[in-house]
This record gives structure tokens, C-alpha cells and sequence, in this order.
């Protein structure tokens, strides 16, 4: 089994920890790249979780997501991370059954709703966004329905209240990319629902 080095480890933690902290990084577009040298990774006080984790994950994709995982929890200390596997577990679980999640949160939203459309109106928050925050349905579905819809644009621009919806907007946007589906499953899933 190959171990990642400690520095390879630490360099991943921070581009996902820019990209989720920065609306300017993409740790995509940038290939996990970030300006993290050696010379200062090897003076900080947590360099010995680095090299912990590094030995637990055999690829940077395996690593990315175990980072992400932790990320859309607000799990952001590395110390944090390597004491509890719960955030990387509930994500594998969501991941394996993506469609089966999808499809169950889109009852529970069907039942709070006249129509598909009502979801994403503006009123406070939207309302798919309002159920996430409320613990009721998952951040995938979230993304999945914006990846669809593209409700966020709006959202964005329309939501003036700058206390909440800055932090959750980011973590939505953010958290798009790290989440594949088949958009064309999605969609029959959300006629199944709303057209029943």
C-alpha cells in the first residue's frame, strides 16, 4: 500500500480549505494546487495529523472526499477530522444511494409544496433551502436541483439578508462540483414526484 506524504496531505487540506472558505479559489480549476511550501508545513504544530491521514488513504481522490466530507459538515480542524469518521461515513452512505436519497427528500419537499416551482421561490429563503437548514433533506439534494434548475443565480441576487445566506450560498456553490449524478435519472425521479 503506498503512503501519501505528510506535505502532499497538508497541500490537499488547503486547497479544499480555500475552496470552501474563498469565493475567488477553485480548487478544481486550480488542480489542487495552492502556494504551501514545505519549509512552512514542516514548522506547524499539526503536521503529525497530516502524516496520521496520509497514511489512512491511498489516493488524493480518496483523500479530496474525506476533506469535502468534513468540509460541508463545518468540520474544518484537521484534529477534528482524524477523531471522527462520522462526516466521511455519512457521506459515503448519501453517495452509495444518491437517487434513493434524492427521491425521498423530493416527497418530503412535495409535501410542503403546491408545485415543483414553489420550492425555489424567494420568500426569506427558498424553501428547499429553508428544509436543508433545517436538517430535513440532504446538501446533495440541494445541489442536484440547482445543477437542474439553476435557482441559485437568482437566489443569489435576490436575497439581501447577509447574515445566513452568504455562508450557505458558498457551501451550495462550492460543494457543486464534488457532486455527480445522471442528470437525466434526476429528472424522472422529479417527474415521478411531481407529476404523481
Amino acid at each position: 500500500m503506498k503512503i501519501m506524504e505528510p506535505f502532499e496531505a497538508f497541500s490537499l487540506y488547503q486547497s479544499i480549505k480555500l475552496h470552501f472558505e474563498s469565493d475567488s479559489y477553485d480548487a478544481i480549476k486550480y488542480n489542487y494546487k495552492t502556494s504551501a511550501k514545505p519549509q512552512s508545513f514542516w514548522k506547524r504544530k499539526d503536521k503529525y495529523f497530516f502524516a496520521k491521514i496520509g497514511k489512512r488513504f491511498e489516493t488524493a481522490p480518496q483523500l479530496i472526499s474525506y476533506y469535502v466530507s468534513h468540509f460541508i459538515s463545518d468540520n474544518k480542524w484537521i484534529g477534528d477530522m482524524i477523531s471522527n469518521d462520522d462526516p466521511y461515513d455519512k457521506w459515503v452512505k448519501v453517495n452509495q444511494s444518491l437517487s434513493y436519497i434524492f427521491e425521498q427528500d423530493l416527497y418530503k419537499l412535495a409535501e410542503e409544496v403546491q408545485s415543483f416551482d414553489d420550492l425555489f421561490k424567494i420568500e426569506g429563503h427558498p424553501k428547499i433551502v429553508e428544509k436543508y437548514m433545517q436538517d430535513e433533506i440532504s446538501l446533495e439534494t440541494v445541489v442536484i436541483l440547482n445543477k437542474l434548475v439553476g435557482f441559485m443565480n437568482r437566489a443569489d441576487k435576490e436575497i439581501t439578508e447577509t447574515i445566513v445566506w452568504p455562508d450557505v450560498s458558498r457551501k451550495i456553490r462550492k460543494y457543486t462540483p464534488f457532486v455527480t449524478c445522471d442528470p437525466d435519472r434526476m429528472k424522472k425521479i422529479i417527474l415521478k414526484v411531481f407529476t404523481s
